[in-house]
């Protein structure tokens, strides 16, 4: 079928004519539509870039006024308490007060260093949610207590750090056996006492979990997420929980993560700022990350977190459109080439008309059908001009096929006429020759009787008997006269059938 195909592509003009045209428009097309979708992936490239950088921005914002929130919560109860620091009965009041007064903060302990009272070894209240759920109408239920998970709190990393440097800081996420049983960031202010000497430290806790929730409720896209990371790759915010409890970025790479997710993640964590394509589960997804970046204020303290922010698209929210125009683009691609191939087939075959009848009348003549007409064209282009030479072609032809014809009849006779010219002179020849034939024969005769008596004469000449020669010599002459009659017939019949062959 395929063969059969071809050989009719090979053998029709108007075929291949429309395929070359077709090919040399969709070349045309195939290269513009390739210009156009280069420029046009730039420009959505570069789109999606500004607005994953907005995204990114309002991220980092979103995330640091919640971070100021608790922070400025945290000072304003500080402020107050420092006042009041040789009154422990107050501590779990302050710690109330800043956890009902701030919805982002779900626990608060204050802790301050060994025998700061004289009478206590350690001396430590934390107050906090029960459950740790968000309190969202100012009811929800306290719990107060005076430790925190197992350890001692002077061996944990919210009290330790912020007593070893004097700074105020937020802790990477707590999770697992530092926290009890709830993924939190906090906030650590070392308590000075009026001696301006480091003495216990404020803690203020945020879940993580919601803060998620809060950042992720504003999507970058349809599929995509915002996510921020800690300087030991823990996730801040992400949308799967299970990753805020347990697991860092680097978890996934044991999880068969391709290698791609490992470069984005290193980038993230080493406080790079950029774009990274990755791949998770063999689909495609592009990550937007910077460092986070706290905003300045007036006394507060904007060192580096060492957290990175990113923004997370899958490949079709971000091309999903683009390659969805280019199939389109493609179909109609194609269509319009079936179609303008149909146009050029039928256009090219109405053209091509005359030449297919021209083609069909020279097979005619070459068949022997020399005076089949050809009709005239009204046309004044190559082909009404072909045509036209091919009917003074066929006419010329037809007349000297004619001349030849008549010629052939001339020549067929004068071929008969010689035939039958050439038939006389045969048995004409044959004639003569019996004749001859028949002459020669009577002379045989005579001559030998000739040659006998001109023997017998020689013999009597010697003899001397004349007496005895005169009748041998009467016969020599008879026999003579004999020969000389018989040539003289064959001298006239020679000139008769010399007479009769001119003639012929």
């Amino acid at each position: 079928m395929a063969m059969k195909w071809i050989k009719t592509i090979k053998n029709t003009l108007s075929i291949r004519l429309s395929l070359m045209m077709v090919l040399a428009i969709g070349i045309l097309l195939i290269v513009a539509l390739i210009v156009m979708f280069h420029f046009s992936w730039l420009a959505m490239k570069a789109e999606a870039r500004g607005d994953a950088e907005q995204t990114l921005e309002g991220t980092s914002q979103q995330i640091d006024n919640i971070l100021m929130s608790v922070e400025q919560s945290a000072g304003n109860i500080y402020f107050d308490m420092i006042m009041h620091l040789d009154e422990p009965e107050l501590m779990p009041t302050y710690c109330e007060r800043l956890v009902r007064g701030n919805p982002y903060i779900v626990g608060c302990a204050i802790a301050f260093k060994p025998y700061y009272y004289p009478d206590k070894e350690l001396s430590m209240v934390y107050v906090h949610h029960k459950d740790y759920e968000i309190d969202t109408d100012g009811k929800a239920e306290l719990v107060t207590q005076t430790t925190f998970t197992d350890r001692p709190y002077t061996k944990q990393v919210w009290y330790a750090e912020p007593m070893n440097t004097g700074r105020a800081l937020w802790t990477d996420p707590l999770k697992n056996e530092a926290t009890e049983d709830e993924p939190l960031v906090t906030f650590c202010l070392p308590i000075y006492d009026k001696s301006q000497a480091c003495v216990g430290v404020l803690a203020a806790d945020v879940p993580i979990s919601h803060l998620s929730q809060i950042v992720l409720a504003a999507k970058p896209s349809p599929n995509g997420y915002s996510t921020l990371l800690a300087d030991n790759g823990s996730f801040i915010v992400h949308p799967d929980t299970t990753k805020l409890n347990y697991q860092s970025v680097f978890y996934q790479i044991y999880e068969g993560a391709d290698h791609s997710f490992l470069e984005a993640a290193e980038a993230m964590v080493a406080g790079e700022e950029g774009y990274k394509p990755f791949y998770v589960d063999g689909k495609k997804w592009h990550v937007f990350y910077k460092p986070f970046k706290r905003a300045a204020a007036p006394g507060r303290i904007t060192s580096d977190l060492g957290w990175s922010v990113g923004v997370v698209y899958p490949n079709d929210d971000i091309f999903g459109m683009f390659n969805r125009l280019l199939y389109m683009l493609m179909a109609i691609a194609f269509v319009g080439l079936l179609i303008f191939y149909l146009l050029c087939r039928t256009i090219t075959h109405r053209q091509l008309l005359p030449l297919t009848m021209l083609t069909d009348y020279t097979q005619r003549i070459a068949n022997g059908n020399y005076h089949e007409t050809i009709p005239s064209s009204d046309r004044k282009d190559e082909i009404g001009q072909l045509q036209g030479h091919f009917q003074n072609m066929q006419a010329s032809l037809a007349k000297h096929i004619d001349e030849l014809g008549e010629l052939s009849t001339t020549l067929k006779e004068r071929n008969e006429e010689l035939a039958k010219a050439n038939e006389q002179a045969q048995r004409a020849d044959r004639t003569k020759n019996v004749f001859l034939h028949n002459m020669t024969n009577q002379m045989v005769d005579p001559s030998n009787q000739i040659i006998v008596n001109v023997t017998s004469l020689c013999d009597l000449y010697e003899s001397g008997n004349m007496e005895e020669a005169e009748p041998v010599i009467g016969t020599i002459s008879q026999q003579s006269k004999v020969m000389v009659e018989l040539l003289k017939d064959m001298l006239l019949t020679a000139d008769n059938k010399t007479e009769t062959g001119g003639k012929s």
